[in-house]
């Protein structure tokens, strides 16, 4: 693997439903140079869930979280951790108060993340030629680990985890439990150009070879049998 380039994406506006979100993003592009092959687009939760339409205005935050909530895993006085109806589980499932269209404000997590993310990559590919992958981005908290990172919650055109279980080390040891989220780490990365405040809502990754085919964000959720934070 050689250099690995992040592109911040600047120059999208403030987000509003029913905005074409794949045509400023397509823009920005041009903008940073076009789209070449093995590209791959990061594109932040808040700016897909705008352009869908998933923000509201309420004077009962719980409620909405409660209603966005499949099941409330944990719960200490307003900290709430809970599963989604997409699958993932996280604080506040996924509602979340910053960067909204103003006061009293929220934003919720995308019907279909992986949905929205194919979309995005089919119309740029009309566009350009060029499909690539895409993964729709959010800040999530983990168990053992102090402070957020941004992980994948949508992704297309791409596998999200690399198995490499079956393989050998640079020593010839074979690996047996080894398995790399990749989706997770592309996400992590671009938050670190995209930031909380800076107003860039979408990156580039350009020389990563990532790992071919199809799948689901919600490969990378571990399943209930091997889930240790029930």
């Amino acid at each position: 693997m050689g250099e690995i380039r992040i592109i911040p994406l600047a120059g999208i506006p403030e987000l509003r439903p029913e905005d074409d979100l794949a045509a400023h993003l397509g823009d920005a592009i041009e903008r940073a140079g076009g789209l070449e092959h093995g590209d791959v687009l990061v594109v932040a939760q808040k700016a897909v869930s705008k352009a869908e339409g998933r923000v509201e205005q309420t004077d009962d935050v719980l409620a909405v979280i409660l209603r966005e909530a499949r099941a409330v895993r944990r719960r200490r006085g307003d900290l709430i951790i809970a599963e989604t109806k997409q699958g993932f589980v996280c604080a506040s499932a996924g509602v979340d108060r910053s960067n909204t269209p103003g006061e009293g404000w929220v934003v919720l997590l995308p019907c279909d993340p992986d949905a929205s993310a194919a979309a995005i990559r089919a119309a740029l590919e009309e566009r350009f030629g060029v499909a690539p992958a895409v993964i729709v981005s959010d800040s999530f908290g983990r168990p053992w680990r102090d402070g957020t990172t941004d992980v994948a919650i949508g992704v297309a055109g791409m596998k999200p985890l690399l198995d490499l279980r079956g393989t050998n080390d640079a020593r010839g040891y074979r690996l047996s439990g080894t398995v790399i989220a990749v989706a997770d780490e592309l996400a992590g990365a671009a938050e670190l150009a995209m930031g909380k405040a800076e107003g860039i809502p979408a990156v580039l990754i350009r020389g990563y070879r990532v790992p071919e085919g199809e799948g689901s964000a919600r490969e990378l959720v571990i399943p209930p049998e091997r889930d240790l934070f029930p």
